[in-house]
């Protein structure tokens, strides 16, 4: 993979890349894991325990509109610039988002809310913290901050978001759009429960199933090349040059597949069309 462009981002960044400008002013690193209840993991005593050099903890709850039963969805643009200026990121920053999971469970989620409001020069570290410390690169512990700094109240790209009457659109054929289900293929073949209590089995009509953890490598943890993803996306029937809505049990790993059709885009490919669209109420909603 090529390096990004001085003071630009590809959406992918190696650890190598990472390493070369971790000490940048304008870099900043954000920690952003989260797992679902009962994964046996706490992303913030393991923040704490051990963490790239000066990242920052993102914590994905708390960047979540409050008002609202449903979880993780998208906070407000005060919300979003108010925790911007708590952890001391600037608009003109290049920010770096990273998981412990190997297969960028919540990093993309995190990418993906900074583009909805606008703030471009963000990436995912390809292999997240597995990769980091795989070659025995530095760790910190404890809390990193930043002092408090401005950031603007964004807008909002409504075409990377879709609400439930977007889907109910889609579902009547009044939207081209294809829907694609991120979670793991016994939840979507309706073969176990919902993870969370009062969720029904089952699956939106019409979509079809691309399990977030296959777009990585299992061997490695780092996300398939270009070509893999390009292959698996249309083995699972999906058309990269068409419309794309995903959704996943909360809105978070839906957005690995979002990610990797950027990373498709950005390999020089002419046949993407939109960006991914994300349900941000996703299956928690639909699915009661």
């Amino acid at each position: 993979m090529q390096p990004p462009a001085p003071h630009a981002l590809p959406s992918l960044v190696p650890p190598v890349w990472l390493s070369s400008h971790l000490h940048e002013i304008d870099v900043v690193v954000l920690d952003c894991s989260w797992y679902l209840p009962g994964s046996g993991r706490d992303p913030e005593l393991e923040y704490r325990s051990a963490h790239i050099p000066g990242a920052l903890r993102f914590d994905i709850d708390a960047a979540s509109d409050p008002d609202t039963d449903l979880p993780h969805m998208l906070p407000n643009p005060e919300r979003f610039a108010a925790l911007m200026e708590q952890l001391g990121i600037r608009r003109s920053d290049r920010v770096i988002c990273y998981d412990g999971s190997g297969t960028n469970l919540s990093a993309a989620r995190v990418w993906w809310m900074f583009r909805v409001f606008g703030h471009a020069a963000v990436a995912v570290l390809d292999g997240g913290f597995p990769a980091w410390v795989s070659a025995t690169r530095p760790v910190q512990r404890n809390v990193a901050k930043r002092p408090p700094t401005g950031y603007p109240v964004p807008s909002i790209d409504q075409s990377l978001v879709r609400d439930r009457a977007g889907v109910e659109r889609i579902v009547a054929g009044r939207d081209a759009a294809q829907v694609a289900d991120c979670r793991p293929a016994p939840r979507f073949r309706e073969e176990v429960d919902e993870p969370r209590p009062g969720v029904r089995r089952g699956h939106v009509p019409g979509s079809s199933n691309v399990p977030y953890a296959e777009l990585t490598d299992p061997a490695t943890g780092l996300l398939r090349s270009p070509a893999a993803l390009h292959t698996l996306l249309a083995e699972r029937g999906l058309d990269v040059a068409k419309p794309i809505m995903a959704l996943c049990g909360s809105g978070t790993s839906a957005c690995v597949l979002a990610l990797a059709v950027e990373v498709i885009r950005e390999s020089g490919s002419r046949e993407v069309g939109a960006p991914v669209a994300i349900y941000d109420g996703s299956w928690a909603e639909w699915g009661r």
